[in-house]
C-alpha cells in the first residue's frame, strides 16, 4: 500500500473519529491563506474532542514490512511522568469503517524498533524500574512481538509479547 493511501487512510480516520455532529462549519473549514501586510486573523481553540485523545500522540513509527497489512507503533503522553509515561501501542488498521485494531505493549520512557520482518517486529524499550523510595533506576530491555495477519490479509485478533535477548 502507497504511503500516500496510507497517509489518505489514517485522515479518513480521523475525520471519521470525530463522529457525528463534531465536524461543524466552524471546525470544517480551511485554514485561512496567509499573506504578508495581510491583517491577523484570530484563531480559536478547535472544540473537536476527538483532538484531545490525536494530540497525546507524541511519536509514531511505521511498520514497512507488513505485506498489506497497514500497521504502526505509536505512543502517547500519559500516565505518571516521573515513572516512565510513554504509553506504547501496535496498531493495524481493519478498514475506513472500523477503524485500527489496537494492541497496547506497556508504559516506557521510550521505545525503538530493531528490526522488523512480516509478523515481528523486535522493539527496544528503556523503562523505569522502582527500586525503593526515592530510588528509581533504569533499564533497557528487548521485546520480541509477533502476529499471524487473518484470513485474507486482516489484521491479527491476537498479538505475542516475549522478553528478548
Amino acid at each position: 500500500m502507497s504511503d500516500r493511501l496510507k497517509a489518505a487512510l489514517a485522515l479518513a480516520l480521523v475525520v471519521l473519529a470525530t463522529g457525528p455532529g463534531q465536524a461543524s462549519a466552524e471546525n470544517s473549514q480551511s485554514p485561512p491563506s496567509r499573506s504578508v501586510g495581510a491583517r491577523p486573523e484570530i484563531i480559536r481553540p478547535d472544540a473537536d474532542e476527538g483532538l484531545q485523545w490525536a494530540a497525546g500522540v507524541v511519536e509514531i513509527t511505521e511498520l514497512r514490512h507488513q505485506g498489506d497489512l497497514t500497521a504502526k507503533l505509536f505512543g502517547t503522553a500519559g500516565g505518571d511522568p516521573a515513572m516512565n509515561g510513554l504509553y506504547t501501542y501496535l496498531a493495524f488498521f481493519e478498514s475506513p469503517a472500523e477503524g485500527w485494531r489496537v494492541f497496547r505493549l506497556g508504559d516506557f520512557l521510550t521505545y525503538h524498533i530493531l528490526s522488523e520482518t512480516p509478523g515481528r517486529v523486535v522493539v527496544e524499550i528503556r523503562e523505569n524500574t522502582n527500586q525503593g523510595v526515592d530510588n528509581m533506576g533504569t533499564r533497557t530491555r528487548r521485546l520480541l512481538v509477533s502476529w499471524r495477519a487473518g484470513a485474507g490479509g486482516q489484521p491479527p485478533t491476537t498479538i505475542s509479547v516475549t522478553t528478548a535477548r
